[in-house]
């Protein structure tokens, strides 16, 4: 039984022949008679033999992108890819190849690298849980919507936007989704199977008066298809959004410098604690000891109240998996609890190293690239605490709404992140929008910080993309409003 439910055994006939079937995606896998399913069972055998632990991944992905600007269509791409990667585990020794063409013969091409690992010595590693929970549907987002109405939605879009406010000088607006298949196939017979519809809008507007030229962006997808994009409530707030970012930033004044008081709003400032902590309760820098948190498990790293967990089972969400990239089902892995370090997020390989169970966070960017414990979605939970009282506790501050670009080293925490929107804090209330304020900082210092968790957890808008390694994967975050004693703002104040 593969994870989706699909039961190997009453494939139809056309699997078995090696031929395609267009009313189930595992067709475009085993299209041409290149490969079948009986085929990569027993090729993944023949080559994994000998290691502790490994797989055959097959993936196919189409993928499609629209750009709107300045009222006119300047892209509108479109392309297919399919390939497999095949790795081996011998010890902490990781054997991978992969090719652009599913078939046997460039399957057995790649089992020749297989070759230069070391044999196994112990048990091998057990399969991963089987399950049947399926955190999406199976339709291919991008062949349901004519191109003619995704145009047309872009157009829309722009002209609208235009109409809203006359200080409106450009309009950009992008559209993309993807629709992967992707399979499992280890040597001890385990199969699983997923198919993974993902979407995004994305609207940015510039405003422009007296001379001077601000610029607003707001952004939302997921594991969904187009038909949410296209509602007309969806996008009309992506546009309201945008624009008043725009307009905020045109009366912002120039960000003081210095160490004060931080209150950073609900949901996509959740970024923040990805990268800042994140990154660094990832199995691989934790078993290595580069991570901060490396060694710590059991001991106080934030302050009271602070719980942080990452979760790929949330239906729909952008860094849901039904299971990850090795098949093991993504679960919800509460990485601190009241400020505690409980665990780190573990692949299959990092978690047999370090004596622990998979976590469901085995990720890869595509079958070019082997797997490695990543995020789905992380994010702090919801406290006790009054947003509006919370705003109240701060004589002088920084209220940080949204977040651009950020760095951060993995090993010390710290990290440098740029304000889209913020606002000064005077007296226990918003004050005048601000411009060019960074955060800086480490993260193992910021969660000691935290004074105040408003009752107000909120999940990205769904437009995460995280980087490790080389690769890049869709993740979301999310956190409540947060009060910081104390973060050094970088200002542009004379």
């Amino acid at each position: 039984m593969t994870t989706d439910g699909r039961d190997d055994a009453a494939a139809p006939p056309a699997y078995i022949a090696g031929m395609t079937s267009l009313t189930d995606p595992r067709s475009f896998l085993y299209r041409d008679g290149a490969l079948d399913p009986d085929a990569a069972r027993r090729l993944s055998a023949e080559a994994l033999a000998a290691t502790d632990d490994g797989e055959l991944y097959l993936q196919y992905l189409a993928s499609e992108s629209f750009g709107f600007d300045d009222g006119r269509l300047k892209t509108a791409d479109f392309n297919t890819q399919s390939g497999f990667g095949l790795r081996g585990v011998s010890g902490e020794t990781t054997a991978f190849a992969h090719a652009n063409e599913i078939s046997e013969r460039a399957i057995r091409r790649a089992a020749e690298t297989m070759r230069l690992l070391d044999p196994a010595k112990g048990a091998k590693s057990a399969p991963p849980t089987r399950t049947n929970r399926h955190l999406y549907g199976d339709a291919d987002p991008l062949s349901l919507v004519p191109f003619a109405k995704k145009v047309e939605l872009c157009q829309t879009i722009d002209a609208l936007a235009r109409a809203k406010d006359l200080r409106v000088s450009q309009v950009s607006v992008g559209l993309s989704g993807t629709w992967s298949v992707v399979e499992i196939v280890r040597p001890d017979g385990f199969v699983a199977t997923d198919v993974r519809p993902l979407v995004r809008l994305n609207v940015s507007i510039v405003v422009e008066q007296n001379g001077r030229r601000e610029s607003g962006m707001f952004g939302l997808g997921g594991r969904y298809l187009y038909d949410r994009l296209f509602e007309p409530a969806t996008w009309q707030r992506a546009i309201d959004e945008a624009l008043a970012q725009a307009l905020v930033n045109l009366e912002s004044v120039a960000a003081p410098a210095g160490e004060t008081t931080v209150v950073c709003g609900p949901g996509w400032p959740g970024v923040l604690l990805h990268e800042a902590i994140g990154h660094g309760l990832e199995g691989d820098f934790n078993r290595k000891g580069s991570s901060a948190f490396s060694g710590r498990i059991g001991e106080r790293v934030a302050a009271p109240g602070v719980t942080v967990v990452d979760d790929g089972s949330i239906a729909d969400r952008r860094g849901s998996l039904s299971i990850d990239d090795e098949g093991t089902p993504t679960q919800c892995n509460t990485l601190i609890e009241d400020g505690i370090l409980k665990g780190y997020m573990q692949d299959r390989l990092n978690a047999r190293l370090m004596g622990v169970p998979a976590t469901g966070n085995g990720r890869r960017e595509s079958f070019a690239h082997a797997p490695m414990p990543r995020m789905t979605n992380t994010f702090m939970l919801g406290g006790k605490d009054d947003p509006a009282e919370i705003l109240s506790r701060v004589k002088k501050g920084v209220y940080a709404k949204s977040f651009g670009g950020g760095q951060v080293d993995i090993t010390s925490g710290k990290f440098v992140f740029t304000c889209t929107e913020a606002y000064m804090i005077e007296n226990g209330r918003l004050g005048a929008p601000i411009k060019g304020a960074t955060l800086i900082g480490d993260g193992p210092s910021v969660l000691t910080r935290v004074s105040g968790i408003g009752n107000d957890m909120a999940l990205d808008e769904g437009i995460g993309i995280c980087g490790k390694g080389g690769q890049s994967v869709p993740a979301g975050v999310g956190q409540p409003t947060l009060l910081i004693d104390r973060l050094t703002v970088g200002g542009t104040a004379a």
